[in-house]
């Protein structure tokens, strides 16, 4: 069968590139077309747009790239009609993936949708769309199935999360510290600054001021594959941040701790048990907006899973060197050690077992075998 896959962030095209590599052991003649980045192209997925063309965060941010995006819309809804595929998977993006399921819906395209869009926290209004044009939603957060059910009467499938599938079973690279020349006498902090160029230019300077001010330590930078090396290297000209090359996960694997932009980077750190500092700042614009906006406590994924402010969240104002460096001093000390732990552990508790991938590709291809002679 064809399948069409929508991702337009990284960390939606590793959980696609996992969906898609069972898909393909359920039917061994499928065949792959994506918006998408280095992750599916592993999977010999067909890469018609990457992603590193279509992240935009924050209301002024998309205001100012307007038409650009209406241009990907046009662009996406031809090559899908072109294409033809006998399912339309969405993953994540909702800002683009909802406007084309009401599009795909009318030409007849099954439609799945793989990581529905945070409606809890914002916009709850687009449950409604949800339940009209997609044929079968897949959440993977504990507490969203009772969301949808309770306050929408909607039924969902809760698979877990997809980064169960992969950090616990995640092996360091043997070459990684001789690559980038770390010692591993010193202590590392992992820098996440982020997945979009908006957020990396606000918030790496920050964290670069920070590892100035602690030359104990060694600072090692998450590249984001979609972002170009030369955009990292202006930012940290100078600094004594190293550039970690698509490779975050060796990185987490070795830090002892880190300064992270907020989103599901926030999970990942978790789950390699590093302690951290989650760090956030955008436009006095965007962030005004949300504040009218999202109904939630906390802007991390661990304290929401947690319900609870486990995570120190350092916010606009609060989000600058001296409170940052504060709370990573903090950090590094010892007496924190069975905090982290003791968190950490009740998070997977709340989080569950692998699978979610394999899940959700089983139901996909179920679903279409039914529909499909």
């Amino acid at each position: 069968m064809r399948y069409y896959i929508i991702t337009g962030e990284p960390s939606g095209d590793l959980h696609g590139a996992y969906l898609i590599e069972h898909l393909k052991k359920l039917d061994a003649h499928a065949q792959i077309r994506a918006w998408g980045g280095q992750h599916l192209r592993n999977t010999n997925a067909y890469i018609f747009k990457d992603i590193k063309d279509l992240a935009f965060m924050g209301f002024w941010e998309v205001l100012m790239n307007i038409q650009k995006i209406l241009k990907n819309f046009r662009l996406c809804k031809r090559d899908i009609l072109s294409y033809n595929p006998h399912a339309l998977i969405l993953v994540d993006y909702p800002g683009f993936n909802l406007r084309i399921a009401k599009w795909g819906k009318k030409h007849n395209f099954p439609i799945f949708y793989y990581i529905g869009p945070q409606v809890w926290a914002w916009k709850e209004n687009r449950v409604n769309t949800l339940k009209k044009y997609i044929d079968k939603l897949f959440v993977i957060l504990p507490f969203e199935q009772l969301f949808y059910q309770t306050r929408h009467d909607y039924q969902v499938e809760y698979v877990g999360h997809p980064l169960m599938d992969s950090i616990p079973t995640y092996q360091l690279s043997i070459t990684f510290h001789q690559k980038y020349r770390i010692p591993q006498s010193n202590p590392t902090i992992a820098l996440l600054p982020g997945s979009r160029k908006q957020e990396i230019r606000r918030i790496l300077p920050l964290y670069l001021s920070v590892a100035k001010l602690n030359p104990q330590w060694i600072f090692l930078i998450a590249k984001v594959s979609s972002i170009p090396l030369a955009f990292y290297q202006r930012i940290c000209h100078g600094s004594q941040g190293i550039i970690v090359d698509h490779a975050t996960y060796d990185l987490l694997s070795v830090a002892k701790g880190a300064l992270v932009t907020s989103g599901t980077a926030t999970l990942e750190t978790a789950l390699f048990n590093v302690p951290q500092v989650v760090c956030y700042k955008t436009s006095w614009l965007s962030f005004t907006m949300a504040r009218l906006l999202v109904k939630l406590k906390y802007i991390s994924l661990v304290n929401l899973i947690l319900e609870k402010p486990f995570l120190t969240e350092l916010i606009q104002k609060k989000c600058n060197v001296q409170s940052i460096n504060r709370h990573l001093q903090q950090l590094m000390d010892d007496k924190h050690k069975v905090y982290f732990k003791e968190g950490y552990e009740l998070l997977q508790q709340k989080m569950g077992n692998s699978g979610a991938s394999k899940k959700t590709a089983q139901m996909i291809y179920r679903d279409l075998k039914t529909k499909i002679p």
